[in-house]
């Protein structure tokens, strides 16, 4: 199922049948993917046709940022109310997938300017997918309260942003240091919170990227559940480009 996309002013050459899909599921389940030090996702099973109902009817609780891969907007951060369902319009954009491993500083593990300079200098994609090692499936369920993961210094945010990437993805909880007394520093580099705010830019946070997908260009569709909120489940998608 081949077909040609065009981006900008440029066309690509994408295989539909082809899907890599870089999500995590969310399931009621104390295995599902956490963060955030809130309970797993629960379901209440309202109908069920193995009770004897007609349907199967059931009403899930879960929070977007903590129980798997979600879109943020700006209104992450922001007093004001900027829905993704509304700031994010478009839904395929040139990728670059990157992989990263995380370097030691103070107290922390952290990724660095220096690190995606190098990998990212002739680069000009809409969107960076940062997968991070090790990258193993415990990801996929792994609790992370109170785990200090790694995260993007400040430097190297703004130098993505300045690179002209509008979407990032990666497969951490946040870009931020979990506890960081509010500052969201890479958070509010990303959105340029001091200049233009970026209206139209997402971040993905708890993504995962197989290993068998490899480092490269790639068309990202990008898909939200249209949740009228400042984040939202989500469901990436990369294509590789023929």
């Amino acid at each position: 199922m081949k077909t040609i996309i065009t981006i900008g002013s440029k066309t690509y050459n994408i295989d539909l049948a082809k899907p890599l899909d870089i999500s995590i599921p969310l399931r009621a389940s104390k295995k599902n993917v956490n963060a955030w030090y809130v309970e797993e996702p629960k379901v209440d099973t309202v109908l069920s046709i193995a009770k004897g109902d007609a349907v199967n009817f059931n009403t899930f609780t879960f929070n977007p940022h903590a129980h798997g891969t979600h879109t943020e907007s700006v209104g992450h951060i922001t007093k004001e109310m900027y829905s993704i369902n509304k700031c994010l319009r478009q839904f395929f954009f040139t990728a670059e997938l990157i992989t990263l491993a995380p370097e030691k500083h103070l107290k922390d593990f952290v990724f660095s300017k220096q690190q995606i300079t190098y990998l990212m200098e002739d680069k000009a994609p809409e969107a960076l997918i940062i997968r991070t090692i090790p990258n193993t499936s415990e990801k996929k369920s792994k609790q992370y309260s109170n785990t200090n993961w790694p995260y993007l210094q400040t430097d190297a945010v703004e130098y993505i942003r300045k690179k002209g990437v509008k979407h990032l993805l990666i497969d951490q909880p946040s870009v931020d240091r979990e506890k960081d007394d509010g500052q969201l520093m890479a958070h509010k580099t990303f959105w340029d919170i001091e200049g233009t705010i970026r209206k139209d830019c997402t971040i993905t946070e708890l993504i995962f990227v197989p290993n068998k997908v490899k480092d490269g260009p790639y068309i990202l569709n990008l898909q939200i559940a249209p949740f009228e909120n400042d984040a939202a489940p989500s469901k990436p998608i990369l294509y590789k480009i023929d």
